[in-house]
């Protein structure tokens, strides 16, 4: 059983409480989940307005599931807006369920229809539609509260969970639990309001036989392990925490707000016990030099950021390049350019990830694919950062920030090591290499793997000057020599080539060789991932995989390209990875499927289009 369902209505009511209950209640129920918030930008748009509609959408599988769902099966819709708003991602023939008291006549004229022909024009003569009057029921499932109407109705959503719980057979006791939580200690009646809307929902859905008809009980198919729900920005900064503790280096994010990016901040900051520092800086700029200064000090330096603050990061996240500074910038990507859709996910920050940068300014770029795997990018963004003493760019985008899915809880003593190149000068005593005539520190002698060694302020005999102006190699004095610069240019370059040790090569899911080779990178690798299976499964000489290390460029890629008649890279932008493959290697049959509606992609598009290829 694969189930896909969005619940849509205003800002204000509750969609992204009521979504995100129904998933973890899922997944506590042994299915697994895969979500998708899909809110406005306006903070609360007009009331009833298309503009101010917020949807949610959760995808859950008896097995384990990789992506959001293409559309949904259920569309709850919770007036007239949500219905005009969401229709187009439901199926021809999905169960509808309206609260029935928001489609008055003056609803639907609010969002351009006329009620006699609003079933026509969305083509909902398919649809199985239910409706339900959720106000009014609501209204009598809390009247024994005292609640003011107003107050009340802030519970329809619960009754909307209650219904749609029962419809597949989900217990309802997490979501109680949560209530409980949330509302229990401060408002006892707010509490038992909600779950009894909740119960009555439950009850609607059990007398109106809507319970049972399209459920199968979970399998449990997930490997053994504690689970939780995470989201990408969550993952992330629990990422961060981890490798602090793994390398031993203090942990400090100096970060400006920005929209998706935010949560990740606001996330570090609850964790002040861990020895997490936070600094809430007054701008991009501000944020990213706070984070060079602590990465100076010794610490495990991160900022956060998207494409805006991104730009503004540029000419400091130079200075790092230079200094060879370990530094984690991360860029949630969100549409551009400027400041463009700000609730919404594209991938067209790879360039600017990639070259960014005045002058030839090499730099790690990584990228993450699942909410879940964000905790290892940034990981391993950390760890190279720290062992190689370089900056790092860890690109997630807004649908990663946002979803959820299940994520194994891991143990610190189960991840890799993270071993900084901190030295003393008694380590340093016989590296003659290390210190010029007169017995001072050279700060850009290196280790084995080209990492300058981290000496950290105010340890003796070690004191030493950084800064922004070309160096001279190995001892770190201002040098403008032609030869100087050339010669840092190709350590700067062949740095960060290295990095590709440290990062596994790709893997090839599908015909080992043969007629097409999908590639895909970010969010989208789980959707691509399963159009490739299905064609292959239907004996099609077709693989795919995903690049999860940009710069360098993964181990594998290339020599995997060469055994394909047809390469098809698959990206949410204009084709920005296609054109840098096309560059690293001359190939001529390599094409792009480019979407630039940053909207998920769609999987029965994408077998199409995969279908398209391999003609």
């Amino acid at each position: 059983m694969s189930v896909v369902i969005r619940f849509s209505g205003d800002s204000g009511d509750g969609m992204q409480m009521v979504g995100n209950l129904f998933s973890e209640s899922a997944a506590f129920a042994g299915y697994g989940v895969f979500t998708f918030p899909d809110y406005p930008a306006e903070v609360r748009a007009p009331q009833g307005t298309v503009a101010g509609v917020s949807g949610f959408q959760v995808h859950f599988d008896t097995q384990a599931v990789s992506h959001q769902g293409d559309k949904c099966d259920v569309l709850v819709a919770m007036n007239a807006a949500a219905l005009v708003a969401h229709r187009k991602y439901a199926t021809a023939n999905a169960r509808i369920i309206l609260d029935s008291d928001n489609f008055t006549k003056e609803a639907v004229e609010k969002v351009g229809y006329n009620i006699e022909t609003i079933v026509e024009k969305l083509q909902l003569g398919e649809c199985d539609i239910i409706e339900a009057p959720v106000s009014q029921m609501t209204l009598d499932a809390v009247v024994e509260f005292g609640l003011d109407r107003k107050s009340a109705l802030k519970c329809r959503n619960m009754l909307v969970l209650g219904i749609t719980l029962a419809m597949y057979d989900i217990p309802s006791e997490y979501a109680k639990k949560f209530i409980n939580k949330k509302f229990g200690a401060k408002n006892e009646l707010v509490s038992k309001a909600n779950i009894a809307a909740l119960e009555a929902g439950e009850n609607y859905a059990k007398n109106s036989h809507l319970v049972g008809e399209h459920h199968s009980k979970a399998t449990n198919a997930l490997p053994a392990g504690t689970y939780r729900s995470i989201n990408g920005n969550q993952a992330v900064a629990w990422g961060f925490i981890a490798a602090a503790a793994k390398s031993g280096r203090p942990l400090f994010c100096g970060s400006y707000p920005i929209t998706p990016a935010t949560g990740i901040l606001e996330e570090l900051a609850k964790h002040k016990a861990l020895g997490v520092k936070t600094v809430q800086a007054e701008d991009e700029i501000a944020g990213i030099c706070t984070a060079i200064g602590a990465s100076f000090g010794g610490a495990l330096a991160v900022t956060t950021t998207s494409g805006p603050g991104l730009a503004l990061k540029s000419e400091a996240l130079g200075l790092a390049v230079m200094a060879q500074m370990p530094l984690v910038v991360v860029d949630v990507q969100r549409g551009g350019p400027s400041t463009g859709l700000p609730t919404k996910s594209e991938q067209a920050d790879l360039l600017q990830a990639l070259y960014g940068r005045n002058g030839d300014s090499p730099l790690v770029v990584l990228v993450a694919d699942s909410p879940a795997d964000c905790f290892d990018k940034a990981y391993l963004a950390a760890k190279i950062a720290l062992e190689r003493m370089m900056p790092v760019v860890l690109l997630t985008d807004a649908n990663l920030a946002n979803g959820t899915e299940p994520w194994r809880v891991k143990r610190v003593a189960e991840l890799d090591e993270i071993v900084p190149p901190i030295v003393s000068r008694e380590e340093l005593a016989e590296k003659a290499e290390c210190f010029n005539e007169r017995g001072l520190f050279n700060p850009y002698s290196a280790n084995e793997n080209l990492a300058r060694y981290w000496a950290i302020p105010g340890a003796e005999g070690l004191e030493h000057r950084l800064g922004g102006l070309e160096k001279q190699p190995r001892i770190g004095a201002i040098s403008y020599s032609p030869e100087d610069h050339a010669a840092m240019g190709k350590l700067r370059a062949e740095r960060v080539e290295r990095v590709a040790d440290m990062v596994a090569p790709i893997e090839i899911e599908g015909a080992n060789e043969g007629d097409l080779l999908v590639i895909s990178w970010g969010s989208n690798v789980g959707k691509v991932a399963e159009a490739v299976a299905k064609l292959y499964a239907e004996g099609k000489r077709v693989a795919h995989t995903a690049v999860t290390l940009v710069n360098p460029l993964q181990r594998g890629v290339v020599e995997a390209m060469a055994h394909y008649k047809r390469i098809l890279v698959c990206e949410s932008n204009s084709g920005q990875l296609a054109s840098l493959l096309r560059a690293a290697t001359n190939y001529s049959n390599i094409h792009s499927y480019a979407s630039m509606e940053a909207q998920p992609f769609n999987v029965a598009e994408l077998v199409a289009t995969i279908n398209l290829n391999l003609d």
